[in-house]
């Protein structure tokens, strides 16, 4: 993942290195050059030394003292009258006033050349290798710790880009904040300049997002009434019209069929539309769950029974921290799941127990058909159905395994699909969370 911090930090680094490189190089070349008009005038000043003591001996003669570093002649008539120790019988420079470079002695000299007023040329040699060897000394010196503290730099850029920085993160924190359900605009007072965009396109966001779920709860409300009222017609008119058909009719219970799928469907649709966590607010307490299972249970025994299916409740009363409504959807959604999958004759057991650190278990489990391993993900996916179920006869539309899962989520638990009842069937459990504990 790019970070703008390291981003901005690699890119101001580089800057400030490639303009301390420029600035460095051309201190460089103007010290280099300052150094070597100093050393120059240092030359001039060795030919004054030379021009007021020099005295005019017999030719060829040598001073008495040098360091072999500068060199000097002194040159009457074509003759050398004096000369420095290391200095050649020839001339070190041409016979020409000025200062110019000339190479004897196996080294590249900076050589000065006067004549004075008696006639006698006057020369001055000193060492360029010399000469540069400190002037390069003295720059060194004054841009190497120019690069030693680069790192340096680094280090309070970095400091100082992470300021920078703080109001965006701190917008990060104000939408991290905010709950599933909250969609008012975000407050952060006084934003700067360049998250004021930001700022403003996000709540304008979250307004279209508020107005969006708004218009689906409204839908979600007159397709209730809408939708139900029709069914609720037609059941009548083929309760009407089964007075007039015989009682093996085999439209009629066709007919019957379908209506009773069409209104599982809206029943469902509704749920799940309900269900949705980031469209409810959760009215939670604490509840025992085995007295609700039990409840549901001797609600929906009438239909096991007609199909001749067994079903059992184990366990005992278990708190647990959630939403009365919401669970009674998941277990009756459960519970019809397993009995639409169970063939006449089936078993279907729900258990509720405790687990180690006050949670809860509750596990439905069925000796119905099952479904493949290899499927138990997708089964959570809106109107998806097994190969097994899709042969099953039942009013399913592949929307029951999604609202538990959507109200699993709800209530921070743990959702479980496993083989049912002696290897076979499907097995479904839901682990919830300790009351006022951390989620499963």
């Amino acid at each position: 993942m790019t970070s703008i911090r390291r981003t901005l930090v690699l890119m101001l680094v580089a800057a400030f290195t490639l303009v301390s490189f420029l600035a460095a190089l051309n201190g460089y070349r103007a010290s280099m050059a300052r150094a070597e008009q100093l050393l120059d005038t240092q030359l001039r000043y060795a030919m004054e030394i030379l021009r007021s003591t020099a005295a005019v001996p017999g030719a060829g003669g040598v001073a008495a003292e040098g360091s072999g570093e500068i060199v000097f002649q002194v040159w009457a008539e074509g003759h050398l009258q004096l000369q420095s120790p290391g200095a050649p019988a020839e001339p070190v420079a041409a016979f020409a006033p000025g200062l110019d470079y000339h190479n004897f002695a196996g080294y590249r000299w900076r050589t000065l050349t006067e004549e004075d007023s008696r006639g006698r040329w006057l020369m001055v040699g000193e060492r360029a290798d010399l000469r540069h060897l400190i002037a390069e000394q003295v720059v060194l010196e004054a841009v190497v710790p120019l690069l030693l503290w680069l790192p340096v730099a680094a280090g309070l850029i970095w400091v100082v880009v992470g300021w920078g920085l703080a109001p965006l993160r701190q917008l990060s924190a104000a939408i991290n904040r905010k709950a599933s359900d909250d969609l008012s605009p975000l407050s952060i007072s006084a934003p700067p300049v360049e998250l004021a965009p930001l700022v403003a396109a996000t709540n304008a966001l979250l307004l279209r997002l508020a107005g969006a779920l708004q218009r689906e709860q409204q839908f979600a409300a007159h397709a209730a009434h809408e939708l139900r009222t029709p069914i609720s017609v037609l059941k009548v008119h083929l309760h009407n019209l089964a007075q007039e058909l015989p009682a093996d009719s085999e439209a009629l219970r066709h007919a019957n069929a379908g209506v009773e799928r069409m209104q599982h469907l809206v029943e469902q649709i509704l749920d799940l539309s309900r269900t949705q966590p980031d469209l409810i607010q959760a009215n939670f307490q604490g509840l025992d769950l085995h007295a609700l299972a039990r409840q549901v249970t001797a609600d929906l025994w009438p239909a096991f029974a007609a199909r001749q299916q067994s079903l059992s409740l184990a366990g005992k009363p278990t708190q647990v921290l959630g939403d009365p409504a919401m669970l009674d959807i998941l277990l009756r959604n459960l519970l019809d799941n397993a009995g639409k999958y169970t063939p006449r004759g089936g078993e279907v057991q729900v258990a509720v127990e405790a687990v180690d650190g006050g949670g809860a278990r509750l596990v439905v489990a069925d000796s119905g058909r099952g479904v493949p391993a290899a499927e138990r993900e997708r089964v959570l996916e809106r109107f998806y159905r097994s190969a097994g179920q899709e042969g099953a006869a039942s009013t399913g539309a592949g929307l029951g395994l999604t609202i538990v899962q959507h109200i699993t989520r709800l209530h921070h638990a743990r959702l479980t699909l496993s083989e049912g009842l002696g290897g076979s069937g499907l097995g479904v459990t839901v682990e919830f969370p300790a009351p006022g504990g951390d989620e499963v």
